[in-house]
């Protein structure tokens, strides 16, 4: 299972619902690693040095920063933007089903949208 970390103001509804589900999943807050006020390009450098898919609601910046990596053949381990309107129990059983049913190294490059 891949290793996430989530952006600014990803729901924290969401993370807690993906824990109760799968208690041993590896997730930070950008926040918590100091990052409170850092660009989306400075998240996914951040990202891509520890190796974790970032979970994001900000379809509008991050998704085009996240492409503009791959372009440039630099790192990127992937991102999941959830849509802000999706309730988050549908947001859950997305992502379960997304982080069960990838391979850890499918994740590389690649750019997921919940809902499904």
């Amino acid at each position: 299972m891949p290793r996430l970390a989530t952006d600014h103001n990803f729901n924290r509804w969401i993370v807690a619902g993906l824990l109760r589900r799968l208690p041993h999943l590896d997730i930070v807050r950008i926040r918590d690693v100091g990052m409170a006020e850092a660009l989306d390009p400075a998240i996914l450098d951040w990202a891509a040095r520890e190796r974790r898919v970032l979970l994001t609601h900000d379809r509008k910046t991050m998704i085009r920063f996240a492409f503009e990596r791959v372009d440039r053949d630099e790192p990127m381990p992937g991102v999941i933007e959830v849509a802000r309107p999706c309730p988050v129990g549908r947001a859950i059983e997305d992502l379960v089903i997304l982080l069960e049913c990838t391979a850890d190294d499918g994740w590389t490059d690649q750019v997921h949208f919940i809902p499904l």
